[in-house]
């Protein structure tokens, strides 16, 4: 489904399918440049409606972020997967999306982020938040591995991962976090290796 496509059911739902128009619509063309008639049009529902979910577009870009943030779809959804151990959790960041996607859209909440560049915003200290939590989680399974320093791998391993998303997206590369995977797997051994 593309983002001028519209959801044919009417009545109840109409927040669900607010979120998924809104979704499909700033993954396609950005935040600031979907404006609220569009995404009623796409839902479909009326403006009445959409404004009693949502007063404000903060409120729905908000709303989507925390969508994303709570549904394992985003790069940090796999570090709480316990069927993988800590190491292939970490290396599973550098994955092509499932299913890959064409064109490669990077991370969405450093999208949101460039889209709203003040860091006091409600949407970027969101994003912030985001990416602290994406580094704190690493930091646990990088300590459950036994490196030496956890914090500063997670940060060297998140750097990784964000900077590997961004230029899948740049390049339209689905396959692009390869290379930074090949970098994380010479981190993670050297957390084994004794160094003196």
């Amino acid at each position: 489904m593309d983002a001028t496509t519209k959801v044919t059911r009417r009545g109840r739902g109409g927040r669900e399918r607010i979120l998924a128009a809104a979704a499909l619509l700033f993954s396609n063309q950005g935040i600031n440049a979907t404006g609220m008639e569009q995404v009623a049009d796409a839902a479909p529902v009326s403006k009445r409606t959409l404004y009693a979910h949502f007063p404000a577009k903060s409120d729905l870009v908000m709303a989507h972020l925390r969508e994303l943030a709570t549904s394992g779809r985003t790069l940090e959804g796999v570090l709480t997967r316990e069927d993988l151990d800590p190491r292939e959790r970490i290396l599973r960041l550098f994955d092509p999306p499932v299913p890959a996607t064409s064109p490669v859209r990077g991370c969405p909440f450093i999208d949101a982020a460039v889209e709203f560049p003040d860091p006091q915003s409600e949407v970027h200290t969101y994003a912030r938040e985001q990416k602290l939590l994406m580094a704190q989680l690493v930091t646990e399974l990088a300590a459950e591995l036994g490196a030496a320093d956890p914090a500063a791998l997670a940060e060297q391993l998140v750097t990784l991962a964000d900077g590997a998303a961004s230029r899948a997206m740049v390049l339209d590369q689905p396959g692009y976090g390869r290379h930074a995977r090949v970098a994380a797997e010479i981190l993670l051994d050297r957390t084994r290796t004794p160094t003196g």
